[in-house]
């Protein structure tokens, strides 16, 4: 039975409409038409110009039948047969994805507005990924439609002529258009253009650009698509809804205290959870996005330094790599505070504490695809500022306490799902629950089951819970080492071992240990400059270091140089190293 309000008034076309952030777009043009909202090298649009090429895109798109229901795949990718269904008006009712592989370019900022207005489904692709993934994805999504940048083209290419084979009779080319871009080697756009690509400007000239677009009948509608780094398994497809979306992009702004008119880096890739929801949420503050189609420490600190910029989000190991420039590469002092988002993996403590020094102000956030990327914050406490530095840096590397759009975030026994007490020591598993989190995995019934057991989701990471409330991620499930029969956290032992002074980067995984079972084994990629040349002194180095940083047990017995093997999303593919632990056999038990 229906809950009793205190009156019977109905919903109405006056008081109600279905969330969307689409309508940021429509304000920031109406409020701001002349401020800049894109910038990509010597392009520049205002919020007028950008609001119009996105309706123009959705136009476009709706004119060839690509629509609700329907999955847009933004990549570089165009075959004559894409063509000629174009130009013919011969796509499928029943094709549903709208693809696209491009990097930090004007075309994937305007996807995100364009493709949903059409009705149709967001895919963004990872360019890091291969061919054969590509396919996969392309394949799984049922993609209509790929918008590729002239770069990736060939790689797409690739990727359509696996698909191709594997479907065989049953394949379905996609509608391909190509992005061209001025920073680029033209022959690339010449040569997709030649196998009957269209060009990504032409396509947007047969749109209107005042096209009556209309907001989803449903916020539960999807507005995208992305899919898991599948470091073990295939990728799975995160379906991601439309209120979802309205509600992750207010709260980037309120959580990260981000004003009207913020000056916005790239650096984190907009194929990568949509970008954590920022192309949203600088509508909605009518700010400017300075595109970066290569992340580089010079590139970074030459935008802040002659762009204005006053915010980017960046993974750990981009913070890494600005801590650790050349001084040919920086420019020092900053002109102003930047504000740094970091998320997508543990940051070490030592790599904050640099960053504040160097003047950068980092907010710590934590979350999943699953979860519209960051949802959890490590909020500042005033009382904070009076912390040693090396105290400061140790609170601030807490995941923290749940988003203003969360509803739901706690750490629980991964037996009883009870929650676990607040002690900082005990271990289980984070779970979240609320409007941010997704539809579920595409066509994979039975991981949503698992994802969503007992009426939580079911992030998979190991934490505790502090007793401020704060939460704090231990490892991976799959990544905690038992030796002996005690729990090791594996970043815990990482976060330790970034102090010291030659270690660029450091994984640490189980290795087989004859008398313990498993014992940590450290991976580590050194700083330029390093005398490597007695490779088991500095190993014994290390390891004096962390007997003085460390219990004894949390030592690694086996430290391993080289580079880190990492997947398109630049995490560390901590399985491959699992593997190559195990390969190396058991630690000897001692003889003495």
């Amino acid at each position: 039975m229906a809950e009793a309000d205190i009156d019977d008034l109905p919903r109405n076309d006056a008081n109600h409409t279905a969330l969307t952030p689409l309508w940021f777009l429509d304000r920031a043009a109406l409020v701001h038409p002349n401020r800049l909202s894109v910038v990509h090298g010597s392009r520049r649009f205002t919020w007028a110009e950008t609001y119009r090429r996105c309706r123009r895109l959705a136009s476009a798109l709706h004119a060839r039948s690509i629509g609700h229901g329907k999955t847009v795949t933004p990549s570089l990718l165009s075959l004559s047969a894409i063509h000629r269904s174009l130009c013919l008006g011969e796509l499928n009712e029943k094709l549903t994805a709208v693809a696209v592989i491009a990097p930090n370019i004007p075309a994937i900022y305007e996807a995100h507005f364009g493709i949903p207005m059409a009705g149709a489904v967001l895919n963004t692709v990872n360019i890091r990924l291969n061919a054969a993934t590509i396919a996969f994805l392309l394949g799984h999504s049922s993609a209509t439609v790929l918008i590729v940048d002239q770069e990736f083209f060939k790689l797409a290419e690739e990727a359509l002529k696996i698909l191709a084979e594997e479907k065989r009779t049953a394949f379905k080319p996609p509608l391909l258009i190509v992005v061209g871009d001025e920073t680029c080697d033209p022959g690339s756009l010449k040569y997709a253009v030649g196998k009957g690509a269209i060009e990504y400007e032409r396509f947007l000239e047969s749109g209107d650009p005042e096209f009556a677009w209309k907001p989803p009948k449903d916020e539960w509608h999807s507005i995208a698509l992305g899919y898991t780094s599948g470091t073990t398994s295939s990728p799975k497809g995160v379906v991601l809804h439309h209120r979802g979306a309205y509600l992750m992009a207010l709260s980037c702004a309120l959580i990260w205290n981000m004003t009207e008119g913020a000056i916005y880096l790239w650096t984190l890739p907009m194929f990568h959870c949509n970008g954590w929801c920022y192309p949203w949420t600088l509508a909605a503050l009518c700010g400017t996005s300075i595109c970066l189609r290569q992340v580089t420490a010079k590139a970074v600190y030459s935008a802040i330094a002659n762009q204005g910029v006053t915010h980017f989000c960046a993974a750990p190991v981009v913070l890494n790599s600005l801590v650790n420039a050349p001084p040919s590469d920086t420019i020092l002092p900053l002109p102003r505070t930047v504000n740094v988002n970091t998320a997508g993996a543990a940051p070490p403590p030592s790599v904050l504490a640099d960053m504040t020094k160097l003047g950068f102000r980092v907010t710590h956030m934590y979350g999943l695809s699953e979860t519209f990327g960051p949802s959890v914050v490590c909020a500042w406490k005033p009382e904070w500022d009076q912390l040693p530095l090396d105290e400061r840096a140790r609170v601030h590397s807490r995941q923290g306490v749940r988003y203003v759009g969360l509803e739901g975030l706690d750490v629980v026994n991964l037996k009883t799902m009870a929650p676990v007490p607040a002690d900082g020591t005990t271990l289980g598993e984070i779970v979240m629950r609320g409007n941010v989190v997704m539809k579920g995995y595409l066509k994979n019934p039975k991981a949503n089951a698992e994802a969503f057991a007992n009426g939580w989701y079911h992030s998979g990471d190991i934490g505790v819970k502090h007793p401020d409330g704060y939460i704090e991620v231990k490892d991976r499930a799959k990544d905690i080492i038992i030796s002996g029969g005690e729990n090791i956290s594996s970043l815990e032992v990482e976060s330790l071992l970034y102090m010291h002074p030659a270690i660029l980067e450091v994984s640490v995984v189980a290795r087989p240990d004859e008398q313990w079972g498993e014992s940590p084994c450290a991976f580590v990629t050194l700083k330029n400059g390093t005398d490597s040349s007695n490779e088991q002194a500095l190993a014994e180095d290390i390891i004096k270091f962390c007997r003085q940083k460390m219990p004894a047990y949390w030592v690694p017995k086996s430290v391993v140089f080289g580079q880190l093997p990492k997947t398109a999303t630049g995490k560390i593919k901590k399985h491959e190293l699992r593997t190559k632990a195990k390969a190396m056999g058991p630690v000897k038990k001692s003889r003495l």
